[in-house]
């Protein structure tokens, strides 16, 4: 059932880490940039999650980056919960491995060898549901990617 803490609302639910490891499905249909360039195609990335009992959380995802070309993020991070006043909000970070920026695009990421470079990713989430979330990822001096994820049974 929602929670009854200040900030409670019909369109939220208690995040907390799983009891048991669980899997998340995720998919961001949406990426606002920072700044203009005209090479900047729309992005859209699908991926999965895994989190443990303390919320650190592994996973992957496969997306065409900002320009165009077949990208991938392999991470590890942590989910923070119960760090606000509102019970359905929760934090994120991630560190990984990002490969895809290639060619011209090499220069766009920092320390690319080869298309491999360092990744990060912060974020913000609200959970509406017990299996749906929405969240707000910053994707460093790039832009912000608006993402929802579902958990699996």
């Amino acid at each position: 059932a929602p929670t009854t803490s200040p900030g409670a609302s019909p369109w939220s639910f208690p995040a907390a880490a799983p009891s048991e490891p669980s899997w998340r499905l995720i998919v961001a249909p949406y990426t606002i940039h920072f700044s203009y360039n005209p090479a900047h195609k729309d992005v859209f990335l699908v991926g999965m999650e895994h989190e443990h009992e303390n919320g650190v959380v592994w996973g992957g995802t496969v997306f065409d980056n900002s320009f165009g070309q077949p990208s991938f993020y392999a991470f590890a991070g942590q989910r923070l919960y119960r760090w606000s006043r509102w019970d359905a909000l929760y934090a994120e970070w991630t560190v990984g491995i990002l490969y895809g920026y290639t060619g011209e695009y090499k220069h766009k990421v920092p320390l690319n060898v080869g298309g491999f470079s360092p990744g990060a990713v912060a974020g913000v989430g609200w959970k509406f549901t017990k299996t749906l979330a929405g969240q707000v990822n910053v994707l460093g001096t790039s832009g912000l990617m608006f993402q929802l994820s579902v958990d699996l049974p």
